[in-house]
This record gives C-alpha cells, sequence and structure tokens, in this order.
C-alpha cells in the first residue's frame, strides 16, 4: 500500500513538472498578414534599417554562399551541431513575408518565431533583446522591402534531443536576460551609443565572451574571448594578450578599414564583420570603439620575445615562404600591414588564427588588387605546418609555447579540407 503511494506521488509529481513545463514553453501563434507594399514604410526608416542590418551583418548568417540576400541557409557550425540561417526576405511561404511587426519584435526580444517556435540562440536574440523598439520597427521595415526570394532553408543538424524545441524554453529561463538597454547616465553619450551598438544589434560578445557548457554567454568575463566558426576571438578587455595594448583610436581604424597595423588584419570571421561595417556612419564606429577601449583596461608591456634555437628547420620554411613580405627590405612591391611581433594572433593564447591564416591564406582590402597572403595548404606538410607555427610563436612572442599545435593543425585540415579554408577578402560587396 505504501509503495503504491508512493508511486503515485512520484506520477502525480511527473504529471504536474510536464504541465508546469507545457505551460512555460507555450507560445501563442500570431497571425500572419499579407506582406505589406513598399509604401507602407517611411524612407528614413527603410534607410535607418539598412544601417542596422549593416551593424549586425545579417546578411551573412542569412544568406549561403553564392545565394540571394537574406534567402537563408548559411551553416552556422557550432558545438552541439550544424544550424541554417533562415529566409528572412518577405517571400510569404518560405520567408517572413506573412509576419506582422509583432511577430518580429517577439524574434528580436524573445526568440520566438510567429508560429510560436522557440528559436535557437545561434540566433543571438539574447544580444537583440537590448534593441529598442523604434529600431525593430527600422529593421523589419528594411527586411520587408528586400526582394522576395523562395528559397527553404536545409533542416538544422542537431543530435536528440535538441530537436525537441520547447527544451529552449528551459534554457532562456537559466540565461535569458531580457530587457531593452538603457543608459549609464554616468557615461558620455558616446558611450552610452557605443554600448548600445556593441552589447545589442552588433552582438560582438556573442563571439568574443566565452560559453558554458550548454551555450550561454559567460555573462560575469564578458568580453573575455571565445570562438566563432574554428577561429579564436581575442579577448577585448583586460584578459587581451595583444602585444600593443588598443585604444580607441586603433580599434577604430580596424572596426572602420580591417587594418590596425600594430595589431591585425581582419581575417576568418571578422572579415565579414568590417565588410559590412564598411557602410556604417563613422560616428557609430567611433562610439563602438570608445565602448570597447574603456573596458581593455590597463596592461602590462608584452614580454619580451624567446631566442630561437640554431638550425631551427622551420626558419628555412620561414625564409623561403614568409620573409619575403614579413622582413624589412623583401623584395616584393607591397610588405605586410602587421609586424608579427605586434600580431595579436601569434600572442592569443592558442594557434588556431596563425594556422588558419597561413593555411588559407587573406586577401586584400582592394578586390582588384594581387593577393596579400596566398594560402600554404597545399605546399606545407602538416608536420611543417606545426614546425612553422612554433617557431613564429617563439620568435615574435614572449609567451609561453602553444601545446598540441599538431593536434590543431590536423583538426583545422579536417574542419576545412584540404585547401585549409578558403582565402579571406574583406573588400565591400563580395
Amino acid at each position: 500500500m505504501r509503495t503504491t503511494r508512493i508511486l503515485g506521488g512520484l506520477l502525480l509529481l511527473a504529471v504536474v513538472g510536464a504541465g508546469g513545463f507545457a505551460a512555460l514553453a507555450w507560445r501563442s501563434e500570431l497571425d500572419p498578414i499579407k506582406p505589406p507594399e513598399r509604401s507602407a514604410f517611411p524612407p528614413e526608416r527603410i534607410a535607418q534599417g539598412a544601417k542596422l542590418a549593416s551593424l549586425g551583418y545579417c546578411a551573412q548568417c542569412h544568406t549561403a554562399a553564392g545565394g540571394k540576400p537574406f534567402a537563408g541557409g548559411y551553416p552556422l557550425k557550432t558545438p552541439f551541431g550544424t544550424i541554417y540561417g533562415t529566409n528572412i526576405t518577405p517571400d510569404p511561404e518560405t520567408g517572413i513575408g506573412t509576419w506582422s511587426e509583432e511577430a518580429f519584435a517577439r524574434s528580436m526580444g524573445e526568440g520566438v518565431d510567429r508560429e510560436g517556435h522557440h528559436l535557437y540562440p545561434g540566433f543571438p536574440y539574447d544580444h537583440f533583446t537590448r534593441i529598442s523598439a523604434d529600431d525593430n520597427r527600422a529593421l523589419y521595415a528594411y527586411l520587408m522591402t528586400r526582394e522576395p526570394v523562395r528559397a527553404e532553408a536545409p533542416a538544422n543538424e542537431l543530435p536528440w534531443p535538441l530537436q525537441f524545441r520547447p527544451l529552449l524554453a528551459g534554457w532562456k529561463l537559466l540565461f535569458l536576460d531580457q530587457g531593452a538597454f538603457k543608459d549609464d547616465p554616468a557615461r558620455s553619450a558616446e558611450w552610452n551609443r557605443g554600448a548600445y551598438l556593441a552589447e545589442g544589434v552588433a552582438h560582438c560578445g556573442a563571439c568574443h565572451t566565452p560559453r558554458n557548457l550548454l551555450g550561454a554567454r559567460e555573462t560575469d568575463r564578458k568580453f573575455a574571448g571565445g570562438e566563432s566558426e574554428g577561429w579564436h576571438a581575442p579577448a577585448l578587455n583586460e584578459a587581451s594578450t595583444a602585444p600593443v595594448p588598443w585604444d580607441q583610436d586603433s580599434l577604430y581604424a580596424y572596426l572602420r578599414k580591417g587594418v590596425s597595423e600594430d595589431h591585425a588584419l581582419a581575417a576568418g570571421p571578422m572579415a565579414p564583420v568590417i565588410r559590412n561595417l564598411s557602410s556604417v556612419p563613422d560616428e557609430d564606429i567611433r562610439a563602438m570603439a570608445t565602448y570597447i577601449a574603456d573596458g581593455m583596461g590597463e596592461r602590462r608591456p608584452a614580454p619580451p620575445a624567446g631566442a630561437v634555437p640554431a638550425g631551427n628547420g622551420a626558419a628555412t620554411v620561414y625564409a623561403g615562404a614568409c620573409a619575403t613580405c614579413h622582413e624589412p627590405g623583401g623584395p616584393l612591391q607591397f610588405a605586410a600591414p602587421v609586424d608579427l611581433a605586434k600580431a595579436t594572433s601569434i600572442a592569443q593564447p592558442d594557434p588556431r588564427n596563425v594556422i588558419q591564416a597561413i593555411m588559407g591564406g587573406v586577401m586584400t582590402p582592394d578586390a582588384a588588387a594581387a593577393p596579400l597572403m596566398p594560402g600554404f595548404a597545399h605546399i606545407l606538410t602538416d608536420k611543417q605546418f606545426a614546425e612553422l607555427t612554433a617557431y613564429l610563436r617563439t620568435r615574435f612572442s614572449g609567451q609561453p609555447a602553444w601545446t598540441d599545435i599538431e593536434g590543431h593543425v590536423a583538426r583545422i585540415r579536417s574542419e576545412t579540407g584540404s585547401a585549409g579554408g578558403s582565402s579571406t577578402r574583406i573588400a565591400k560587396g563580395e
């Protein structure tokens, strides 16, 4: 009898718990609308939305390679599987053409689509919840006036039970801090504008803040460094290992032009960010630089570089493949824009970005120019990659030697294919 009561009590608790979770996870479907005409939106609102879409580089994650803008299909690889960017053109069947402004605002602030389905946080609504109602209206106006494209995004490649979207309600309960951005009255208007953009539509912390085992940003370690698509996203706070400390002017130059001579040339996932920011007004770029620089803190000078043992075989590879551009007085007509002793990538906690750049190469900001740096994926062996990477770390930084370089080389080679990843362009419009 007692056993029966216990089992009955457990069953009742399970039913109540399931009912409570269902109530927590349920979201209503919002009524569909007829796609509005372009004339329904003031031109100035569409223009404002265009600027915001560039700040948030929306086209990057919602456009497949070779596809129509915003038509979806871009594969975002995460530790949990691959999530494909959705179609956000105003196509009524495969896009958001039947979404009302209310439905759009709910997706941005709550991560719920028009039909009431929870969205995966690969769509960074944990940042977009900070966006003002006015800016959401502008983004909606811009997207609803793009070319409608009929295109079904591929199904997400996620293991069970992650395919069960109601579980995301629990994730949000734990990690989603909703609410629009509020100005700090103790800060300048420029600082607050930069904070609003960086924390909201530009979602810088989506890559530059580490994540926990459940994929949520560790908000107590904001801008302490993260990762994006196989690249390390360096720390943008006092944890930065950049040999030359970043400041407002260098951050502005990097965000504006994709190059800071004392730090880095934009490559990997940052390249499309810079490309999109090229159409953003100077005052917004300057505001983000002001906000981010304020959090960098005071830094000690970088330690001196170490000595490279004589007879190191990687020195020969460096002399043949790298020195023509990276040493003063090289024979080529252009030199690398960043001194390797100042390169942020060589001072980072792991060698991923150095390996990615050597394998895939980097292209110049001018799409018509010759390659600034060719990829060496088909030229160097995995052993040579590992030795060259270790050589660069020792010769050009005073940081501790990297570990498991061979493992990083093998993983990057496997993930990107034999070419080691495609060369990166940062030219506007590519």
